[in-house]
């Protein structure tokens, strides 16, 4: 195929992790509960750090980066999560630390693909998981409580930001859901004030950076969610099949930000560009279905849609290096299409072999850098992916 790559690579599925759980009983109901975990690249052994990726492509123009991808894992030692506290059944969960925010604790459980990382654009993006920032998919500094009462759950979020960290402003975040029966429906709402946004330069012309140093804007992100599945059973109760169908729709704004100094996770120097002029606003809708058949087949699809309006940094549609909504393209509306479908046999809780496909269309603004594109605010781009693997779980 013309311009097809064939190569080995890792996380189909799920980043790969490692990790622990902790959770002693002290007193009555209550136990001492913990966790701490970290994403790696199994196959050179090294953590997870998108910043440090960004970092050795800046100044290169973007068809000629290796890497170009935001995330909140940049190579710390628990780039996953790190929290400790309290919990009972009585009166919930009290926990501080660095924690999954909870749109994207959400989003693990509704999503039809699990947030996978060859399948769906939920999962390797991170920018839904973010409320449009990918750095914001994780919050250090961060106290969260979490309480199940019957069929309803309500969890709050606070993190006071901070340096090198993804959030540099005070976030807070609820959530509340109901599961009854096969049913289950979540509501979050998300507020992060200073999120980091990282690109690897700040325009195609690849305007050069300090060294070392990451281009970024700031802004003030909210989002809007709900998100459902219901579950239908098949069989009898030793030996049940399930049918699982999924939907969700996120509502996304990005506002100005007004911190113009500060640090990435890592402690990478940021090289604040003129932040957001006017808002930008994301719609995203998914839907799909898992069929999971008690002999260990699963059939997985599900399909994406992704909606951005016209926003601009800088100054009108030209702006400060050149960066507006008719000159650089990522700031210009497009939409994005994707619809994936896979295959996975799981032998027992520890093995299972997978295999799928995956076809995206981005459009216009939203496909600034792609080729094909006129300065990156109008043509398209298709890609198809095949990937096949196994997963290990111990």
């Amino acid at each position: 195929f013309a311009g097809s790559v064939s190569t080995v690579a890792e996380s189909g599925l799920e980043q790969s992790k490692i990790g622990i759980r902790v959770s002693q009983p002290i007193v009555n109901d209550v136990s001492l509960v913990a966790r701490a975990e970290t994403g790696f690249n199994p196959l050179s052994g090294q953590l997870t750090d998108a910043c440090g990726a960004l970092a050795s492509n800046s100044g290169k123009t973007q068809g000629n980066q290796n890497a170009n991808a935001d995330s909140s894992r940049c190579g710390q030692a628990f780039n996953s999560v790190l929290y400790g506290g309290l919990s009972s059944p009585s009166f919930g969960t009290l926990t501080f630390g660095r924690h999954n925010s909870l749109q994207l604790e959400a989003l693990v459980q509704y999503d039809p693909q699990a947030l996978s990382y060859a399948f769906s654009f939920l999962g390797y993006s991170g920018f839904n998981g973010g409320a449009g920032s990918t750095e914001g998919a994780r919050w250090d500094n961060a106290v969260k409580y979490a309480l199940q009462s019957g069929p309803v759950h309500i969890a709050g979020m606070y993190s006071s930001g901070g340096q090198d960290t993804g959030l540099l402003g005070k976030s807070y975040a609820a959530n509340v859901g109901v599961t009854f029966n096969g049913l289950s429906i979540d509501a979050v709402y998300e507020n992060e004030k200073g999120a980091v946004n990282l690109r690897s330069s700040f325009d195609d012309a690849a305007t050069p950076l300090p060294t070392p140093g990451l281009a970024a804007f700031i802004s003030d992100d909210t989002s809007y969610n709900l998100m459902g599945k219901y579950t239908f059973e098949f069989g009898d109760s030793s030996q049940k099949d399930k049918l699982t169908v999924y939907a969700g729709y996120s509502h996304i704004e990005k506002a100005h930000g007004d911190y113009t100094v500060g640090s990435a996770q890592g402690s990478y120097p940021l090289s604040v560009g003129i932040n957001i002029n006017n808002s930008a606003v994301y719609n995203m809708e998914w839907l799909g279905a898992k069929y999971a058949l008690n002999s260990g087949w699963n059939f997985t699809g599900a399909f994406y849609h992704i909606t951005q309006n016209s926003w601009s940094i800088g100054l009108g549609t030209t702006g400060t290096n050149g960066i507006g909504c008719s000159a650089a393209g990522l700031l210009c509306a497009g939409h994005f299409n994707e619809a994936s479908f896979v295959v996975d046999y799981i032998f027992n809780k520890h093995y299972d072999i997978y295999g799928g496909v995956n076809y995206s269309q981005v459009t216009d603004g939203l496909a600034n850098g792609f080729v094909g594109t006129t300065a990156g605010t109008s043509g398209s781009e298709a890609q198809t992916t095949v990937m096949w693997g196994v997963r290990v779980k111990f």
